[in-house]
Formats: structure tokens, C-alpha cells, sequence
């Protein structure tokens, strides 16, 4: 167990960690709610010893996601693209931790070519160049990654150019927890005639969205949209209205196939609401994505294989 290695991906709300050994191979995982956001400095340090405890022998730490931010252990702070993996590398931010040296992977940040707006990421590189080394991601073209704060990601020669974030996820998940429209959704989205009307909308763009998300709750107050159907229509005017959004930064979307990086419920919702228009998919297995990462990224600046 000399050259194990622990990864640990650390984000607001999770902690997962994972030893790896010399060629990348998860030999131990370990996961629990220990985020960032719920731990004080002395919380940290301890969530490290326990760790340490589980895999004493593992020789190198790296980390990832909120954990490198401002409200982290340490900020690792922002590389800018484009870049690739051996420019991710080295850009590596020591901390101490628990007596031990901590190898924080820096967030991206871009200027987007076409509208000349910043973007930044912290957590998903990581992801990224973990499916590009697997030969998962295409190596030119657009990925997208569905989730709270969704990323769409423009890849040229397996490098990071520049990217785009959406907060779709996240207000989806406020708007059907509390509020007005939370009191007309009765049943999870799911794919179907009011999720591929609600997409429609959203991607048409005939009234903007803050109109179009009231209407969702007028729509059912009116009888126009059944109770049941409300979270579906509401979760595709969103979807619909990123992809719009993309489409308008990204042009080649609509003749490209979508590379989809996700929960596979999630990813079926975007599959669909792009078939909708015209627009080819493909949802690639990111269940050791991140681990994968870690090992590329340990192989560029450790000089290991992967």
C-alpha cells in the first residue's frame, strides 16, 4: 500500500473519499453527509483523522469541490481556460491538514467568446478529465452536465475552452419546496405529454421565464394543467429554457450529438427535451468519474501511470 493514494472529492453538502491504488484502481471508498457547509475548522481537521485512521499507509491526499473554495480549508482558487489536464496539474494548491500535505485541484474559470460573460466551476473538472482520460468524452464537442447548477462545456482537442452554468436544478428544487408553486405540485417530473409542453415553452421563448414560471401555477389553478403534471411541466420549461440558452452560446449544438454527464434520471429529462428538438444525445456511466480524475490527475503530476 505504499503508493495508495486518497482522493476526496468534498463539496458543500457531501464527503466521499476513495483510495486508489498506483494504477488508479479503487481499492476502498468511503462516503458520508460531511460537507463543507456543516463543518466548522476543527470539524474539517477531524473528518481528515478519521480518514487517516481508515487508510494510514496511503502516502499522497488530494481533494476536490468546496473544499478548495473560500468557504474550504483553503482556496485553491481559479485556473483559467482553455486547459487541459497537465495544465490542471500543475496548478495543484498544497495545504496542511491533519499533519499531512492536502492537494487541492484549483475551480475553472472562462470569458465566454460569445457573449463575453465569466463562468466559473469548482468540482466538475475533476469529473471532466476523468471521462476524458477513459476515452468516455469526445475529445471535441459539447458535454453537458445536468445536475443543481448545470454545466454545459465546450471541449476542443481534449482541452476545457470555456463553459456555461444554469441554475436549473437548484431552482426546480426551491420552486417545489416552498413558495406558490410549491403548493400546486402534487407528483415527482417525469417524461411526457406536460414535461414535452412545459420544454416547448421554455425553449420557444415567447414570454420570459419568470412569467412563464407563474404560469405554471396559473395553468393549474385554471384547469389547464392537472395537479399531477405540474412538477413535469415546470422541470421542462427550465430544461427547455437552458437548452435555449446553450443553443444560443453553442450554435453546432444543433447538428452535434450531446455528450449527457449525470444522474441517469436527470440525464433521460434532458435526452428527451433535446430529442424534442431535433437534437441527438448520448448519456455516458459516470459512476467513477471523479475517482478517475483523481488518478489522471495523480499519474500528470505524481509521474505514475493511469
Amino acid at each position: 500500500m505504499e503508493n495508495d493514494f486518497i482522493a476526496i472529492n468534498w463539496g458543500s453538502s457531501n464527503f466521499r473519499a476513495y483510495l486508489l491504488d498506483h494504477a488508479g484502481d479503487v481499492r476502498d471508498a468511503f462516503a458520508e453527509p460531511a460537507g463543507i457547509a456543516s463543518l466548522d475548522r476543527p470539524g474539517m481537521i477531524a473528518q481528515i483523522e478519521r480518514l487517516l485512521r481508515r487508510w494510514p499507509d496511503a502516502h499522497r491526499i488530494y481533494a476536490c469541490g468546496m473544499v478548495g473554495s473560500n468557504v474550504g480549508w483553503a482556496d485553491a482558487g481559479y485556473v483559467e481556460c482553455p486547459i487541459g489536464l497537465d495544465g490542471l496539474a500543475t496548478n495543484l494548491h498544497e495545504a496542511a491538514i491533519a499533519g499531512r500535505v492536502m492537494h487541492i485541484v484549483p475551480g475553472l474559470a472562462c470569458r465566454r467568446a460569445s457573449d463575453g460573460a465569466p463562468d466559473i466551476m469548482r468540482g466538475e473538472e475533476t469529473e471532466l478529465f476523468g471521462l476524458l482520460r477513459a476515452g468516455k468524452l469526445p475529445r471535441d464537442g459539447i458535454v453537458a452536465l445536468p445536475g443543481t447548477h448545470g454545466k454545459w462545456v465546450r471541449i476542443a482537442g481534449g482541452r476545457v475552452m470555456e463553459f456555461m452554468t444554469a441554475m436549473s436544478g437548484e431552482m426546480f428544487d426551491r420552486l417545489t419546496a416552498a413558495g406558490m408553486l410549491a403548493s400546486v405540485v402534487a407528483a415527482p417530473a417525469a417524461i411526457g405529454t406536460a414535461f414535452t409542453m412545459g420544454a416547448r415553452a421554455g425553449a420557444d421563448r415567447l414570454l420570459g421565464l419568470g412569467t412563464q414560471l407563474f404560469g405554471v401555477r396559473a395553468k393549474v389553478i385554471r384547469q389547464d394543467l392537472a395537479r399531477d403534471d405540474a412538477a413535469s411541466y415546470l422541470r421542462g420549461v427550465l430544461i427547455g429554457s437552458e437548452i435555449a440558452d446553450a443553443l444560443a452560446l453553442y450554435p453546432a449544438v444543433a447538428d452535434d450529438v450531446v455528450t449527457l454527464v449525470g444522474a441517469a434520471p436527470v440525464c433521460a429529462l434532458y435526452a428527451e427535451a433535446l430529442r424534442d428538438r431535433g437534437i441527438r444525445s448520448v448519456t455516458v456511466d459516470a459512476a467513477d468519474a471523479t475517482a478517475r480524475g483523481f488518478a489522471a490527475l495523480h499519474a500528470a503530476s505524481w509521474g505514475t501511470p493511469a
